[in-house]
């Protein structure tokens, strides 16, 4: 996967150490992740290597694709056709990570999105924000 060097107004930066407590995967695991290309590069290189939600979301996507029992080519290969592959959902289990996006509405109205699950990139997630506050408005009117 070629390195994002797009930059999202709400990203989060995390050390390796920060990402490896996250993720529960060892430095060595998301160092080869990140030399077989499954994962991109973080910004930065050594102590000062930066990693943003995007590799969060990566690695994340790729533990559990393994623990689905894919092996690392194949996961290579779903990424390279750039598709999502039909497996079951796994069921949640204590101690599993999962990465949630809040979309804060108004006091009280919150929506909560899981992307990778729902398939929407940040900018369809910046959409769907701003669509449904414009439909908030709008019943609002109506009262």
């Amino acid at each position: 996967m070629p390195p994002d060097n797009t930059s999202d107004v709400n990203v989060h930066s995390f050390t390796l150490d920060d990402i490896c407590t996250i993720t529960n995967l060892p430095r060595r695991t998301v160092r080869y992740y990140i030399q077989l290309g499954l994962v991109d590069r973080p910004q930065g290189e050594t102590r000062a290597a930066r990693y943003t939600q995007t590799h969060l979301e990566q690695l994340l996507l790729v533990k559990r694709w393994a623990q689905e029992g894919l092996s690392l080519e194949r996961i290579r290969e779903l990424q390279e056709a750039e598709r999502q592959p039909q497996l079951p959902i796994s069921t949640r289990r204590p101690g599993s990570i999962e990465v949630w996006s809040h979309l804060l509405l108004d006091q009280g109205i919150e929506l909560k999105v899981e992307p990778q699950t729902a398939g929407l990139s940040p900018e369809q997630l910046r959409e769907l924000l701003k669509r449904c506050m414009a439909a908030l408005a709008d019943i609002r009117k109506e009262d």
